[in-house]
């Protein structure tokens, strides 16, 4: 803000600030001890929303492979919710900035158990092996794995948050929504019409899903028969449109690269690459599963490739990392300043809970899923560095590196415990599990910190969560998805295919591949590296007209189908963002409402076939 002759003598305080110790500043500045953070009626509503948020998630991971983050979409809907009862007289006092906050870090943690960490390894695993662990086991796998991610944020929180300021987008992002729907700068009203069209989007998809999936009113693809390809319609090479506006409402959210460069992945490889590949007699037949038991290959490798080196190439994050580690040995640096010690959660928390859950882990790797203990003992402080890694990656980029951190584990247990398929899927569950939600939480907690909110009220709102959700993973999933049809076009799980693809390949070797596959494979992961060594170095003004690998090895890997509607989401969302400027602010609310609403319609409808033996229309 531009000021006076008259403003100079404040002009050079302000100069002088950043020279303070941003702790000291911010107990001064932001802090809001007196406000509400985490209440009971908090922890109850972020529950509620983090199972709805749960169960959508389920459904939409399993149809186009994407983990969406849940804290903008469930700070908006409490908001929503509590305004309503505010306003029928059901609640007293309406919910406030911070006690939102908090709720939202319930829903998060809840939620976002559906991510690529534990929905990956918990489809592969019932996609390629036997193994079916009982519910309660599986709640617990899941639970204590959470936990201890939630403990391992608490050592590095200070460092990457509170004296680096890493931007952690979504949180940032979550920040400025909170600030926006609770009337900061006399801004209310843009808060209810984000909450209007979250509504008016949900009731759209909810009444879209009923009528297609209960009613039967129209079919759920079209276009398939427009055209034919190798002699078949094209929709038996997956290439058609969806009535889904979930899979429209994740290319909303996603990048206008990535939904361009998906849309280029499924030509690629269902109109050139699979036709060839039939005509030649490599895919015995033409459907989505006989041309994905090729094309998985390269395109996990792609996905493999890109992810190892642009992780590799961030060596300045991975040094930070490392070289930050020491901090929390050093006590003198930890405890300068006791004002913010008091705030924070005690840094002793995370031994504890490290000494607490570790055993808990490997009994359960060892019971469940058959890995020798001493490999289980490998697996904890190799989960640990790479939380923290994980971490600092996700504060920066703001894109969890699950897809490099899977496949170092099940590299290191391909070699420790050849043979043990199980195995190899759960332990790398082990290290994507804690780096995720060492990352959901610090994500959360730059929210707070920016909003003022108090530390240890949200590593108790993000253990609330994340026990809870890890009983709704379990839950769900049994009944919504029948783990026999994981891999085909009703429910594709591509992630998990590619987590099931990555382990089979280090556990059989490269070598039990058809010999085109396993050049398939190494020209994809030679494509992938080179595609981020591209991006890495590329000029600027360049890098958005590059495809991106992600968005190419994903294409190869979903239906045609689905990456055609998520690229025509990305494309409605762009064309807002060149022609509309003004109206950007509602993406995020309508591709979330859009989302929730045909996904939790559909998740019911699943529950009234498979539960209660209802028929459809």
């Amino acid at each position: 803000m531009a000021g006076s002759a008259d403003d100079l003598p404040s002009a050079k305080v302000i100069s002088a600030a950043p020279d303070e110790d941003p702790e000291t500043k911010w107990l001064r500045e932001t802090y809001r001890p007196d406000e509400p953070n985490l209440t009971v009626r908090g922890v109850i509503a972020g529950i509620l929303i983090g199972a709805v948020m749960c169960l959508s998630n389920i459904y939409v991971f399993f149809k186009t492979g994407w983990s969406l983050g849940v804290t903008l979409t469930a700070c908006i809907s409490a908001f929503a919710v509590f305004r309503l009862l505010h306003w029928v007289r059901l609640v007293r006092r309406p919910l406030g900035m911070l006690e939102n906050n908090a709720l939202t870090t319930v829903a998060s943690g809840a939620g976002y158990m559906t991510a690529g960490g534990n929905a990956s390894a918990f489809g592969a695993l019932l996609m390629i092996t036997t193994v079916r662990p009982s519910q309660i086991g599986m709640v617990a796998w899941f639970a204590v794995i959470s936990a201890l991610g939630v403990f391992a944020a608490i050592p590095i929180k200070r460092q990457l948050i509170n004296k680096e300021a890493l931007p952690f987008p979504t949180g940032t992002a979550t920040a400025e929504t909170l600030r926006l729907i609770h009337g900061g700068g006399g801004k209310g009203d843009k808060g209810s019409g984000a909450v209007i069209a979250l509504a008016i989007a949900g009731v759209f998809g909810a009444l879209l899903g009923y009528a297609r999936d209960w009613m039967r009113l129209f079919k759920d693809s079209f276009g398939g028969d427009w055209f034919t390809l190798a002699g078949a319609p094209i929709g038996k090479w997956t290439l058609s449109f969806r009535a889904e506006v979930v899979q429209i409402g994740a290319g909303a959210l996603m990048s206008w690269r990535t939904g361009w460069t998906l849309l280029l992945g499924a030509i690629l490889n269902y109109a050139v690459l699979a036709p060839a590949l039939y005509r030649e007699g490599q895919i015995a037949d033409i459907t989505y599963k006989g041309i994905l038991n090729w094309t998985l290959w390269p395109g996990a490798a792609i996905l493999v490739g890109a992810g190892l080196t642009q992780f590799a190439l961030d060596y300045k994050s991975l040094g930070r990392a490392f070289s930050g580690l020491g901090s929390m040995f050093d006590r003198s640096k930890r405890n300068a300043n006791t004002g913010i010690a008091a705030v924070e959660s005690p840094e002793w928390w995370f031994p504890a809970g490290f000494m607490i859950l570790s055993p808990l882990i490997i009994l359960l790797m060892v019971i469940m899923f058959q890995i020798p203990w001493w490999a289980a003992v490998v697996a904890l402080p190799l989960a640990i560095i790479m939380g923290f890694v994980a971490a600092r990656v996700t504060g920066e980029t703001d894109v969890t590196p699950t897809k490099a951190l899977g496949p170092v584990t099940q590299a290191v247990y391909g070699v420790i415990t050849p043979g043990n398929m199980t195995g190899n899927i759960m332990s790398a569950n082990v290290t994507g599990g804690i780096g995720l939600h060492a990352a959901d939480l610090l994500t959360t907690l730059k929210t707070g910190w920016l909003l003022g909110a108090k530390p240890r009220h949200q590593l108790y709102a993000q253990l609330f969560g994340v026990l809870a959700g890890s009983v709704m993973i379990v839950v769900m999933f049994d009944l919504i998805i029948d783990p026999s049809v994981l891999g085909t076009e009703e429910w594709p799980a591509p992630s998990c295919a590619v987590w099931a693809g990555v382990s089979k390949t280090f556990v059989d070797g490269i070598g039990s591949l058809p010999e085109s596959a396993q050049i398939a494979t190494l020209v994809g992961l030679a494509l992938g590296v080179a595609m981020a060594l591209i991006e890495k170095f590329a000029p600027k003004h360049i890098k958005s007209f590059l495809p991106s690998a992600f968005g190419l090895g994903l294409g190869m890997v979903v239906p045609g189908s689905s990456s055609i509607m998520m690229f025509i989401g990305a494309g409605i969302a762009e064309l807002l963002r060149r022609k509309a400027p003004d109206y950007v602010g509602y993406v995020i609310p309508v591709a979330s409402g859009l989302i929730a609403g045909e996904s939790l319609m559909g998740s019911a409808i699943q529950i009234a076939t498979r539960v209660f033996g209802l028929t459809p229309g």
